[in-house]
Formats: C-alpha cells, structure tokens, sequence
C-alpha cells in the first residue's frame, strides 16, 4: 500500500512523538489498478456521441431525441444510469434542473438548464465529506449566440463531460468513505450557470465540499501559435488570495505572506504528488493562476462561495479548434472536432482526476483547529492540532515543511501526537498538517493559525 517519504531533519526528536518510515516505493495498487481501467476506447466513443447531437448550445432544442442540449443532457444520464446499474444501484442520478431568467447579456429568454448529476454516497455515515468532479456539456461556435449551427464542441469541453463520465464508470464499482458527486454542468459558454447554480446550492445546504475538480479543455496534446505538442503535461490551475477571504483572514495572510498557501494551492500540490504515483510518465503542473491569463471556468462559481476548488486544462491549447465557425481559411481547417484531440493523453489526464478524488476520499478528514503556538520567543516551532471529529479515526498524522522560497512541500514528519514541538524555526519555514491511514491516503494539508 502507499507509503509517505518520511525525513527526519535533526537531533532531538523523540522517538515517542517522531517515526522514520522508508521513502515511498508502491503507490496503492487498488488505485493504481483503477487508474489502468481507464478506456480510451470509451473516451473516443463518447465523443464522438456528444459530437453526434450537431450542438449543445444552452439555447438549443430540448425536445429532439437526436439534436440539442436536451438529447445530449439525457444521454449522458442514461450513461450514468448503466454504470448505476452495474454497481448494484449505488449511484444516485438525476438532473438538476434551474431556470435562468434574460440577462441581457448571453440569455435572451428564460432557459430551463440542468446539470446532469451521478451521486457516489460514502459508505461511512459519519463521514459528511463531498467532493466534486465536473466538465461542462454545453458548446459554442464564433457566435456566442448562435444556438442552431453544429458545434461539436469535442475538446471544449466534451472532454472534461466524457472524463467525468469514465470517472463515474469505474469509481462506481468500489467503495469510499466520502462522497463523489460526478457532474456535466451546463451554462458555462453562456456565464457559467450550471456550476453557480452547484455552488450556492452547495453553500445554501451547508454540504461539506473538501473539493472541486474542473475539468475543462484538456483532451489535445497539440498547440498552435506556436505548434507545440505535449503529452506528458496537465495545467492545474489554483486560486492563491481566496476569493471570499474577510478582512480578518487578509490581515492575517499579509502577516504570514501565505498567498501561495490558500486551500486550493494546497490542493493543486497534493494533485501534483498524487499524479506521481499513480499516473506513469505524466506530470502536473502547477499554475499559480486562478485560470488562465484573464479567464474563468466551472471551479470560479465554488471560489466565489468559499469553496476549495481547481481546473484543469492541456497544457497548449489550439484556438483554431475552440469557438469557432466550422470553416476551412487559407488552407486551415477550424472547428472543434474530435480528430483534433489525442485520446491517449485525454486517458492519461482522467487518470490524475482518479488518482486525486480516490486518494482524498480513502483518506481520513483533515486534522482540525491546527495552530503554531506563539506565546515564547524561540527559534523552535511548537504545532498543536485536533483529530478530525467525524468519519475515520487517522492512524497519525503528517508534519509538512518547506522553506518559504520553496513552491512545493520538501519534508515531512510522521507524528501520532497531536501535537510536535520542532527545531527549526517558523520564521524561516511554512508547515502544514495532514492526516494519515494507515494505508498511506492523506487528507489535505492545514495550515497553522497562529495561537497563544
């Protein structure tokens, strides 16, 4: 099973509080082996069926069984329904339906939309833990507006939809402690409706969503302008000021510099590690960008209400085959068509979806009230904590540290304490906590407040 790195960084550490464990040799095979079952097959297949509907525009027909956002919202439950099916009924499907009013904007009537949801209930009643998967079903041309011209909309984004969809079929045959919502939102080429409507019925219910994974453009391999080919690389993109923060918690990040320690950057790097061990010769890349230079996407609306919440992109996008009138000028051919993706990378980044969410739902909540005491002057940090008060009791917990120049986490600490007294100093190094299992599955890290 999958076993930390543990480094021990100097004298004085009891044995009591601190263990040494080996460097991680095997990730966890369960995972491992949910990750091989990946079809590229059922990737392309399901492109090519989302393609089939001529366009998913949010202002198109809802009535045809063959054309339409509404053929293709309920194809994709079908699909969700089988693979319910197949796992003993465990997944819960439904489709989410909201009325969207004119906006004067992108909405020129109402418009009754629906996100298409697959509900994975945790096995552990006790544990309350939700995390989100999404892509968006939705598609566009040149015209924003255009709500009758074929928009295959093959990578933008049936690739994140039919991502999800995979996801679903394979996660639904195992059990996890938490729970996995699998989601094909709508609305997002018209304002980003459906994930809005997602995140404040999120925050309205008090759901406890750990975390948010978008997946939106990120089934072509190839760029242009220049042309550039790439598949060994994800972008994975992270908030770093929280877009909710109050004005006590941005007094207390300008104090700690902790602009690059937001929940979602922590998310960012803990998806970077889990991908690997899990996913063989690809790579993660973090972007230190809530999305990209001067955009958005789905995991903006979950920012926006508090939530901690990512996206994921190729690492070169190919504007010929995204929002674009089907046309051939000066020799180019433009439009997003499925034979302009590489489904052998879209494999590989389902795959670092799967890695994340099974790790994060394997493992147990996230330690609690965590705190770096203040109150003596020492060039020692002293770190106090509390055991996640529901779902799995952790088998321990690990102590992250870094330098403060440092972009990712460089050593670790396994303690059984809930407390560690270390001799390096806080001004020098940003720590973190994690809980652990005993299979090696880690909760997300906490940053420590400071206490007296």
């Amino acid at each position: 099973m999958l076993r930390s790195t543990l480094f021990l960084l100097a004298l004085g550490l009891t044995a009591s509080a601190f263990a040494q464990t080996k460097p991680t040799t095997t990730p966890d095979p369960a995972i491992t082996k949910m990750v091989e079952e990946i079809s590229e097959k059922n990737l392309r297949d399901d492109i090519d069926k989302l393609v089939s509907f001529g366009t998913r525009h949010t202002l198109s027909d809802t009535k045809s069984k063959k054309r339409g956002i509404g053929a293709a919202r309920n194809w994709v439950e079908d699909e969700f329904k089988k693979y319910s099916k197949a796992s003993g009924g465990r997944l819960k499907v439904e489709q989410d339906t909201f009325t969207i009013k004119p906006d004067g904007r992108r909405i020129n009537r109402p418009v009754v939309m629906a996100n298409v949801m697959a509900t994975l209930p945790g096995t552990d009643p006790n544990d309350k833990r939700i995390f989100v998967v999404s892509g968006h079903i939705d598609s566009r041309v040149s015209d924003v507006m255009n709500a009758t011209a074929d928009a295959p909309g093959a990578n933008d984004d049936g690739s994140g939809t039919v991502a999800v969809m995979e996801l679903a079929r394979v996660m639904s045959k195992q059990q996890f402690p938490a729970t996995i919502i699998f989601v094909a939102v709508q609305g997002e080429e018209q304002g980003l409706y459906g994930s809005t409507h997602m995140a404040k019925r999120a925050k309205t219910e008090n759901w406890n969503l750990v975390a948010m994974l978008n997946n939106d453009i990120m089934g072509n391999s190839t760029g242009h302008d220049p042309e550039i080919k790439n598949t060994t690389q994800l972008r994975v993109f992270s908030e770093g000021v929280p877009a909710n923060e109050t004005p006590d918690e941005a007094k207390v990040r300008r104090t700690l510099s902790s602009e690059n320690d937001s929940p979602s950057r922590q998310l960012a790097r803990y998806i970077r590690t889990v991908t690997k061990n899990h996913v063989a010769g690809h790579e993660v890349v973090l972007e230190y960008r809530p999305d990209r230079f001067l955009r958005g996407g789905d995991h903006t609306p979950f920012n926006q209400q508090g939530f901690t919440a990512i996206r994921f992109s190729e690492m070169n996008e190919d504007f010929r085959h995204q929002h674009q009138d089907l046309r051939t000028e000066n020799g180019e051919e433009y439009g997003d068509h499925a034979k302009f993706m590489d489904f052998a990378y879209l494999r590989k980044n389902t795959g670092v979806n799967l890695a994340a969410l099974a790790n994060l739902a394997l493992a147990p909540a996230a330690p609690e009230n965590v705190g770096v005491l203040t109150a003596k002057l020492t060039n020692r940090t002293e770190l106090q904590w509390e055991a996640p008060k529901a779902g799995e009791k952790p088998a321990g917990y690990y102590v992250l540290m870094r330098e403060t120049s440092a972009p990712e986490w460089q050593q670790k600490f396994f303690v059984t304490d809930t407390k560690a007294d270390l001799p390096h100093s806080k001004d020098n190094f940003i720590f973190g906590v994690v809980s652990v299992d005993a299979e090696g599955h880690e909760s997300l890290p906490v940053l420590p407040k400071p206490v007296r």
